[in-house]
This record gives structure tokens, sequence and C-alpha cells, in this order.
């Protein structure tokens, strides 16, 4: 669906967000995973052959297919539900870099197994997360990641597989002759954001929408990052807040397809940081057991504002990585529930250990789920001296 010239194009995209994302330089003999789907086998040829000649060491690593998958949890005994190859941890603590490329050929064959075995599986290899954000923070290792269409994301999308191909091609600026050049664009422009953000000195956020009344709160040593690299597309800028001092109401008006479960209009409403009630129009039960995960998995990891006049998606596309980005009319916000990002430490990252991570209210869990606004809002900043300043409103940033 997408041709060669598009296929070369998106590699250079990728591989500039991994090089952007890593505050280190790439070095010959870097070792870097590369996992895909099936049907991004195309564009894993591609990058294999563009890291090769950049003197990397690619790892291939085909994920498994929908069968696969189903067979795994139907069949996997608690041993081997827990189970890791020898020598994962190893190649882990080896990583340089990791490039996902997501093709799915079914996003709802896990919808009948148990969310609590699902659970467990995520649990086990929280421990390969925390190596790879340890190695993140020394500047030695940096991911990113993409999506390829498929005739399953299209079908949920309810749009016709082209038309689908033709939301990613724009998404990504693979229209363009020189798509890196626009994204470098988009990273200067969002920097300009970021740095009048960041220069703010917020007691907390107030977003207001017509479902939605949530107050978060930043917390200490915190700053705004994003359109980083990490994923393409991303336009999204975020923040992981103090999750102690989010109260209120929030409400994700757009539908989110995770673990093969589809939920739908999810509110939850928090007190002293914690998601104490939670409804949802379809898959409650579902939401409910994901957030009774571990004990971080009902707080919240991560505020996240999109400007609509970076972002070029304006469909559902049933997938997180675009629908968190979605621009349309009225842009989006988002919350994720679970596991926040140790990047938007306002300070040396290497020092942010896991007792000092908890003083300031960073989150942990091994869930990290988007639910999206997308409804017309308006976040307003209060600042410490008193004064309220409006931040975002009608889908773009006030800067």
């Amino acid at each position: 669906m997408l041709t060669n010239v598009q296929l070369e194009r998106y590699a250079e995209v990728l591989l500039w967000g991994l090089r952007t994302a890593r505050r280190k330089p790439f070095k010959r003999g870097d070792v870097v995973l590369v996992r895909f789907n099936l049907d991004a086998v195309s564009l894993a040829e591609v990058l294999e052959r563009r890291l090769l000649e950049m003197g990397m060491n690619p790892v291939r690593r085909l994920n498994p297919t929908p069968a696969m998958e189903s067979n795994f949890f139907q069949l996997a005994n608690r041993r081997q539900l827990v189970f890791d190859p020898p020598g994962e941890s190893e190649l882990y603590q080896h990583l340089n870099g990791s490039i996902f490329l997501h093709a799915p050929a079914s996003i709802t064959h896990l919808s009948k197994i148990d969310p609590k075995k699902i659970s467990r599986f995520t649990l086990s290899k929280k421990y390969l997360r925390d190596i790879l954000e340890e190695r993140e923070q020394t500047g030695d290792f940096s991911w990113t990641l993409c999506m390829l269409p498929t005739a399953e994301l299209a079908k949920h999308a309810r749009m016709e597989k082209s038309d689908y191909a033709k939301q990613i091609i724009k998404a990504c600026f693979l229209n363009r002759q020189d798509p890196v050049a626009q994204w470098k664009s988009v990273f200067k422009n969002a920097a300009a954001i970021k740095k009048w953000l960041n220069g703010m000195d917020v007691t907390h956020y107030h977003v207001e929408s017509e479902n939605a009344d949530l107050v978060i709160t930043p917390g200490k040593k915190r700053k705004w990052i994003g359109i980083s690299g990490h994923n393409i597309p991303s336009f999204e800028l975020f923040i992981s807040p103090d999750w102690r001092g989010t109260r209120g109401v929030y409400y994700a008006d757009q539908p989110s397809y995770r673990s093969g479960n589809l939920v739908r209009q999810v509110r939850l409403t928090f007190k002293k940081g914690v998601a104490v009630d939670v409804e949802a129009e379809s898959g409650s039960n579902f939401v409910k057991k994901q957030l009774s995960m571990d004990r971080g998995a009902s707080r919240i990891g991560e505020f996240s504002l999109t400007d609509k006049r970076f972002s070029k998606i304006d469909r559902f596309m049933a997938n997180t990585l675009f629908d968190e980005n979605y621009g349309g009319r009225w842009g989006n916000c988002h919350v994720a529930l679970g596991s926040s990002y140790a990047d938007t430490f306002d300070g040396d990252i290497q020092s942010l250990t896991k007792e000092k991570k908890n003083r300031l209210g960073f989150n942990d869990s091994a869930l990290h789920w988007d639910l999206v606004n997308t409804e017309k809002k308006r976040v307003t900043a209060h600042l410490s001296d008193g004064r309220r300043t409006t931040i975002y409103e009608d889908g773009c940033f006030a800067f």
C-alpha cells in the first residue's frame, strides 16, 4: 500500500527519530533491535539495509502472529506465561536502539482472554522495560516506532485500506520529497512552545471541556517534553505530573482498543490522585481490571496536549499511536494511566533514583494506557503568584 519511495522515506524518518531521541550519538557497532509484524516486512528489509550501511548491528525479531499470541494466552500455564528465553536480559542490557514496526493482522484476537492473565504476562516483562529506561537515562539507548496500514486497522477505523494509508502518508509527511526536513521544522516550532510552557511556575493545570473537569498538578522538578523522535508520528507535548495532585473528572470520548478489547466513553473520577470511580459505555469491566493491575495502574503517569496546527490526523485510526496525536477540529488532550516518563524530570536524569521518583510523585506501573479527549476545551495554568493564564484553547497552544 506504500510505494517503494514512501518506504525509503519512512525509513529515513524513523532513523532521524532514533538519532534525535538519543542523548549520545550512535556509533558503528551499536546494537539496534528491529521488531515487526509480518505485514511490515518490506519496511523491515529497508531498515535492515540502512542500519547495515551505517555500520550498526541490527537484531531482527518477528512479533507473534494473532494465532500464535492467542494460543500462547490460551495454553500457557503459570510458568510458561512468565518464561523468558536465556539471554533475554543480556540482550536488553546491550541494546543501543529499538525500532518497532506495528502492522497488526488483528486487534481483537485477545478479547476473550482473561485480562488478569494478560496482566501477569505484562508484569513479568516490566524488568526488561526498566533496563531500557535506565539505559535511556544514561544516553546509551533510544527507541522509536511507527505503524503501517493493514486491512484489520482500516476495518475497525471504518475506512478503506487505501484511505487509511493516505492518513499515514499525510501524518508522517511521506508525501513530501524531504520528510525529515518537515519533521525538523515541527521539532523547532515545538521547542519554542516547550520553552514557553517550562518558563511558567505552575501550581496546577485546570482542564475544562463539556464532560471533563480535571486538575493536574505538575509537581516539582518537571518539564514539558515531546516531539522528540520517539514516535512517528508524534505531535503531542506532555508532562509526567505528580500523580498525588490529580483530582476531578476525566472523560475520554475517543474509543480505545487494548489487548483486543474495545472500550468507549470512559469516565474516571479522581480523588487524592487515584481513580476511585470508573465508568464506560462499553468495556467497563476490562477497564476496571486494567486499573487493578498494580498500585500505580489507577494513577496518572502522563498528561498531554496536541496542537491541531501540527497534526494532520483527522480520523479515528483504531490505534493509540495515531489517536493520541489526533488534530481534527479541536486537537486533543490525553492522560495515560500507569507509568510515567523519567525524561520529564527537570534535572540530571541520572540522579533520578527510584526513591527520588517516589518522593517527587512520578508514578510507577506496568501499565501505560492513553485515553484521549477530543472535545473543545480550555486548559488554564494556575501560577504560583496567584495569576491564571490560558495555555491551550480550541485545539491550539496559546503561545
